[in-house]
């Protein structure tokens, strides 16, 4: 009778894990993919369900469908409530186990609210496609509140929207609702005007996109600034509540407030028994082996990878990317009976969009900004996309926002009782 193949379990249909079991498709192994969703989720574009330019299935898509093809996976969804190590089982929330020969974690990040996580209630961030579209509901939601408020101070909070992290995600969201309640307001509401609205970006540190040539981040605050956003710059914030954030020596009123200042890992040192970096991530070795623990592999956000030169590994979609691809191959090298190479990462640039005619684009050997940099950003993040149906809708919406700036995804879901909740009593989840 024939021995079992090695069975590879992979937990995360993220990047990382979906790059690693595709790139064992033809490899003598069997896989079972575990994620507690049944979707992979492109969350570049995330913010654009958040603010209506997306609808969510523009950028998910269910994991059986992309692996369809793919005769030697099966797909699992369950939550991981940990690992036995020594009897190399995944251990589910429900009691089932899974056996594995190679394990691959590649499970991404959390929101971090540095030791505050009641803020969590009043800031939600942006991981999930829940997230997104409970941030939609919410943004839609205090324009409708501030149509039918009397009250000239309580209006002002209702439509001044605070972003806290000056990242990516944070400039990414604040040039967004910016172009999102500019569009909505005009000529659909009688008591609004657009001049009204304020967006206030709170950023920690002394510039935005922190990660980028200061050319850069200083063009991208300059062109933040045009747009009408506020940036306040070197501001930790002190206090989020449901109407008012303080930072410095100062406090806004503000009913809405998204968190996009800081992750974490999620608990796969815990899972594994094993310390983990400050931010909670694995320390792995050079082939993304975890040191001590034999056929064990973490990947992704919750991977602390060092490079040659002695930088850390981004976490970005592409090093996960390519992390799962690194996996793979080392997994079929062992199977082969060769050695291990270590995992060389290609860094292919940053690119953070500002609105819907500008970017910036920091290549390392040339930067571009402005309308040419926002062209490219588009066309990168189109290639990228997993299907050839969701490029065409995608390219449609954005060729449609750019030319009229209305974008089609404004609906205010979960109930009509939900909706005529004042706004701090709303449901999000």
């Amino acid at each position: 009778m024939p021995s079992p193949r090695h069975k590879v379990v992979i937990v995360g249909g993220g990047f990382g894990g979906l790059s690693a079991a595709k790139a064992l498709g033809k490899a003598n192994v069997d896989i079972v993919l575990i994620d507690r969703r049944n979707h992979h989720l492109f969350q570049p574009l995330l913010y654009q369900v958040a603010t209506a330019a997306l609808s969510p299935s523009e950028v998910a898509w269910p994991i059986r469908h992309l692996l369809r093809r793919q005769d030697n996976v099966r797909v699992l969804m369950g939550t991981v409530s940990g690992v036995d190590t020594k009897a190399k089982r995944v251990l589910l929330e429900d009691g089932a186990q899974e056996p594995f020969d190679s394990l691959v974690l590649a499970t991404g990040a959390q929101h971090a609210y540095f030791g505050h996580d009641e803020w969590e209630t009043f800031a939600p961030g942006l991981k999930t496609v829940e997230n997104a579209t409970a941030i939609r509901r919410k943004l839609l939601l205090a324009l409708e509140a501030a149509e039918r408020e009397t009250d000239d101070e309580r209006r002002k909070g209702l439509l001044t929207f605070t972003i806290i992290g000056g990242g990516p995600t944070g400039v990414e969201m604040a040039g967004a609702i910016i172009e999102l309640g500019r569009a909505s307001i005009r000529g659909q509401f009688n008591t609004l005007d657009p001049k009204d609205l304020r967006v206030v970006l709170v950023e920690g540190g002394e510039r935005v996109l922190s990660n980028f040539d200061p050319e850069l981040s200083d063009y991208t605050l300059r062109a933040l600034r045009r747009m009408g956003v506020e940036v306040e710059l070197g501001r930790m914030v002190s206090g989020i509540d449901a109407q008012s954030v303080r930072f410095g020596d100062q406090r806004i009123e503000t009913h809405t407030v998204i968190w996009a200042a800081g992750v974490a890992a999620s608990p796969v040192v815990k899972w594994l028994g094993i310390e983990g970096d400050r931010a909670g991530r694995v320390k792995v070795a050079p082939d993304l082996s975890v040191p001590g623990l034999e056929d064990v592999y973490v990947i992704g956000d919750v991977a602390s990878v060092t490079q040659a030169d002695g930088k850390p590994v981004p976490g970005v979609a592409p090093a996960a990317k390519q992390a799962g691809k690194h996996v793979a191959r080392v997994i079929k090298q062992k199977l082969a009976g060769r050695p291990a190479e270590p995992f060389r990462y290609k860094h292919a640039g940053d690119l953070a969009t500002i609105g819907k005619s500008s970017a910036v684009i920091d290549f390392g050997f040339t930067k571009v900004k402005g309308w040419p940099a926002w062209w490219l950003w588009g066309i990168a993040h189109i290639y990228f996309l997993v299907e050839t149906r969701t490029r065409i809708f995608i390219t449609l919406s954005w060729l449609w926002i750019y030319l009229t700036g209305q974008r089609s995804a404004r609906l205010i879901t979960h109930g009509e009782a939900a909706s005529q909740k004042p706004l701090e009593e709303v449901d999000e989840n």
